[in-house]
Order: structure tokens, then sequence, then C-alpha cells
């Protein structure tokens, strides 16, 4: 497989699973190679299947993939078998395609095609979204060729591990890109006060339970002001637009937003998750945000994602166990009333963003497949951000 005598006419096979954020950074790789002038062969599971518009010159194969994660004796067993027939399908997809490389962005959709990869003898690399080293990227973590890390080096790993990773940043997709260099709307003593808030794909309850009422503990005269776009759960959509209506608070309310970009640009602050590509396309953008980590994240990834800004200055964490409708308001009270602290925390997260992590990543898998020195800004040798040689041989 690897003997193909043309790389150019080879696909680029990306794995990922099937939420948005895996799929979102896949995606926007995906696009680059496109542009690059290579093919794409994604491979997912079911899950994916409301996303394969966003992969419109993709070859998409679903395979079997299961979790252990929650399961019982029974499920456990259900779960071995899904994943050692989604290695049959992904090995199958392998050997009809013959690819030079394969990138998972993690999730445990990706397992399968790894590990078939590995079968197959074909080039691989990872790709980690958060400041943590995610549970099936880890598994694999020592028969990779390559890992790209979104923030740097991991913690929780050994150094040989850690002598893998090249910091690309996380992969944007071209509409944040398109808004990364607009400024930092003005905010005046009379004008409008911008506030978006989101919890990812699939909106979040809390947010819907706590952020009405606490904007309706504001003054009258930064209530009257407020302009509140929220994306909610389709269930909880419609109590949330009567609670905004009851307090007299203009809002837009919805699932779901296709122009998420123009709505981070447009935000004088933001209150959000902190999945990796939220707090990335954020900094790229440039925008204060408060950050609710999910608590339920695994291995509190969240936290150490929405620290990366917080650290410096570029955001505020709040813990959602003490996001009370009163810790809310008072934090928003108070930076309104300290517009250059927002106008600060904009600036600080803009300078953390890496709006070129698409092409990086790009040049970092190009090179992998091709068994060449790495081309990527920061590789990682002793564990400190920079500290490696950009052109020291990939592994074979």
């Amino acid at each position: 497989m690897n003997d193909s005598p043309n790389i150019m006419t080879a696909p680029i096979v990306v794995a990922a699973g099937g939420t948005g954020g895996h799929l979102f950074p896949a995606q926007a790789l995906a696009a680059e190679m496109v542009k690059r002038g290579r093919k794409i062969v994604l491979i997912t599971d079911n899950r994916g299947e409301g996303f394969s518009q966003r992969f419109p010159n993709a070859d998409i194969r679903h395979i079997r993939a299961a979790t252990f994660a929650g399961a019982g004796v029974v499920g456990r067993i259900s779960a071995a078998v899904k994943i050692v027939l989604g290695i049959y399908d992904a090995i199958r997809v392998l050997r009809q395609t013959k690819p030079r490389v394969v990138i998972g962005f993690g999730g445990y959709p990706s397992f399968p095609t790894m590990v078939a990869a590995m079968v197959c003898g074909v080039r691989r690399c990872v790709h980690e979204q958060n400041a943590i080293l995610g549970r099936v990227n880890k598994v694999i973590a020592t028969r990779i060729n390559l890992i790209a890390s979104t923030f740097g080096p991991f913690e929780d790993v050994s150094a040989s591990v850690n002598q893998k990773v090249v910091v690309t940043g996380n992969p944007l997709r071209d509409p944040i890109i398109a808004q990364a260099q607009s400024p930092y709307p003005e905010i005046s003593e009379s004008g409008e006060l911008n506030l978006l808030v989101f919890g990812g794909s699939q909106g979040a309850r809390v947010f819907s339970d706590v952020v009405p009422d606490a904007l309706r503990l504001l003054p009258d005269s930064m209530r009257n002001r407020l302009r509140v776009v929220q994306q909610a759960r389709p269930e909880d959509v419609a109590r949330v637009e009567d609670a905004f209506q009851q307090s007299g608070i203009a809002a837009d309310v919805s699932a779901f937003f296709e122009d998420m970009a123009r709505r981070i640009s447009e935000s004088h602050l933001i209150v959000c998750r902190s999945g990796a590509s939220t707090v990335c396309e954020i900094a790229a953008i440039g925008r204060p945000a408060i950050f609710v980590p999910l608590p339920t994240a695994m291995d509190d990834h969240q936290t150490v994602n929405a620290s990366f800004l917080a650290a410096k200055g570029g955001g505020w964490l709040m813990r959602q166990n003490a996001m009370t409708a009163e810790a809310l308001a008072g934090r928003i009270i108070d930076l309104f009333h300290n517009p250059e602290e927002l106008r600060s925390a904009a600036a600080e997260a803009r300078s953390s963003g890496r709006t070129q992590a698409t092409s990086y990543l790009a040049d970092v898998l190009e090179d992998v497949e091709a068994r060449r020195p790495v081309r990527g800004p920061q590789m990682m040798e002793t564990g400190a951000v920079g500290s490696g040689n950009p052109g020291r041989a990939v592994r074979p």
C-alpha cells in the first residue's frame, strides 16, 4: 500500500469521531488538502452522517464503532465486537483506496481506522485538539509516527511520546479565518452591548437555566443596551425567548447559528464552554470570554483548555457549580463597566490565536506521508514549546 507510484494520486484518509469537536478541524484540514489537489476519504461512524455536507468533495465511508465508557459486562462485550468489526471495515477501506497516510482526530470512531492503518502499514498521524491527550490518542500514541497538538506538549505522557509532538494549533474553518482581522467593536457610553452565549454544537442547558435570570439582574441602564445572541437546545429555545421577552431584553435565540464566525466577531463579551475548537476560534478572532468548562468532560480537559487563554489574560474561568445567576450577573456588570479590561482581554486572546494552523497541519501531514523532515513550526524535543528542531526527521 505504501508503494503507490504517485503520492498526489493517493488519497488522504481522515478518521474522526461523529461530533463537531472532532469533525470541524477535520473539515478544515480536508478543505485545505482539496485546495492542494488531494483526494479525501473520510472514515467516521454513523453519527457523522449529519456532517457529511461539510465534506462536499470527500469519499465518506461509515464503519462500526463503539465505546466501553459506561457499559456493563454485556455492553462491553457488544462494544468489543463492534470495534473488531470496525477494524475489519476500515482495513477493507484502506485496501480499496490505497492511501499513504492516515490522520486521526480522536473520538472512539477513529480508533478502528488507526488500528487498521497499523495493520496495513500505512503511515499515521493524530491531531489532538485538547490540552490533554484524549483516551483514544493516548492508547495508540506509541504506534503513531507524529502527534500534532493544538496547545503544546502533554503533561501526562512519557517523554518518548512528547518527542513525537509538533505544535500546529487547531485547524480553523474559513469563515473564522475571514474574521480574524476584524477589530474589536467599540463600546460607547450609550451604545449597544453585544453578548454571545453558546455551548457547543448542542447548546448547553445550564446556560438556558442561568443566563436569562442573570441578565434580568443587570441594572436597567445596562439591560436596555444589551443585545443577546444565545444558542440553546431546541427544546429550550421557546422558554429562553420568553424569559428574555419578560425581562425586556433584545435577544436572538436559536438552536444553531450558521454564521457563528460573524456572531463571535460582533460580540463584546462571550459566555461559552471551552472545547478546543471554541477556545481556538475565539482566540483567532480575538474576543473576551467567560469560559464555563463542561464538568463531565473526560479528564476535565475543558478546564485545561480554558486555562490556556485565562492564564494569558484572554478570558476568565468560571466553574459551572459557581455559576449562579447572581455570580454571573456580577461578573458581567463588572466587565461592561470596564471596557478597557474587555479590550485588553480581546487583544490577549488574539495574540494567542494560530490562524495558520490548517496550513501548518497540512504541511506536517505531507511531510509524514513523504517521509521527509517535518516543516512544522514548533517541534517538541525537550518538552518546552518551540525548543525542538523543526527539521528533525520523521520516524519511519
